[in-house]
């Protein structure tokens, strides 16, 4: 079930993403036409103009629009977060389920799954509830990443020590954003990556590959990286672990 669920997620992410990849050296204008870019790059490079005329500065402006877009899908992160958090919590109880059920008969599996999703039930914890706030939130992300690249006004103007268009010529941004990146995914799985190896693995993977990324990009999608990794860093810290629907499972009470 999980993986059929992951790789749809990964089917749908890719989808989304190469929706707008063709396009993606195309600057976007009031004559660029498609769903995509009339309805999601072109508004939100509006947006993003606005501000800059309003504060003098496009970096100034991808820094609140950033900051906006990431309250505006704010519900839907911190739904996602605290099923994350629960889901984890429940880790050592799911783990004495497998040792438990270790077997790989088709009987034991399905008595581990029936167990699995009573002790979800049992807590009150959805394991589905933190995908669908993934698939809602990534065109948003998607786009403002589109309309970050494609704004040839942004390529134009500088911001601190570095040109808005071009890559950060220290290097800083790009180590600042895997930094965050790290420390972010972190604190999101505390205490489920000794669990969990490819949780692990994670956690140095996707720091590693956003330094990548961003030391080939403009320095404007890496100002939006390590500002979106803040944010995102802080909300975290001020979420709490959900408290777990206390209650005992009816096969443990049927054993009773």
């Amino acid at each position: 079930m999980r993986k059929k669920l992951f790789l749809g997620i990964t089917i749908v992410f890719l989808l989304t993403v190469l929706s707008g990849c063709t396009e993606i050296n195309q600057p976007i204008t009031a004559e660029s036409k498609g769903f995509w870019n009339e309805y999601v790059v072109y508004p939100l490079s509006m947006v993003i103009t606005y501000f800059a005329d309003l504060l003098g500065s496009y970096g100034f402006a991808i820094i609140i629009v950033t900051i906006l877009i990431r309250l505006l899908i704010l519900p839907l992160m911190i739904k996602q977060l605290r099923n994350t958090k629960a889901m984890q919590a429940l880790q050592p109880e799911m783990q004495k389920l497998k040792e438990k059920y270790s077997s790989k008969d088709a009987k034991t599996q399905q008595k581990l799954q029936q167990e699995t999703m009573q002790l979800f039930q049992t807590h009150g914890v959805n394991p589905l509830a933190g995908c669908f706030p993934i698939l809602i939130q990534m065109p948003i992300l998607i786009g403002i990443f589109h309309a970050i690249t494609r704004t040839e006004e942004i390529a134009n103007n500088s911001f601190l020590w570095f040109d808005l268009g071009s890559r950060d010529p220290y290097f800083l941004l790009p180590i600042i954003a895997g930094v965050t990146t790290f420390i972010q995914q972190k604190m999101m799985m505390a205490g489920n990556t000794t669990q969990n190896p490819q949780a692990a693995m994670l956690l140095w993977i996707m720091p590693i590959m956003i330094v990548i990324f961003a030391i080939n990009f403009p320095a404007a999608l890496s100002l939006y990286w390590v500002v979106g990794n803040l944010f995102m860093i802080v909300q975290t810290y001020f979420i709490k672990s959900p408290d777990l629907k206390p209650g005992q499972s009816k096969v443990e009470g049927a054993k009773k």
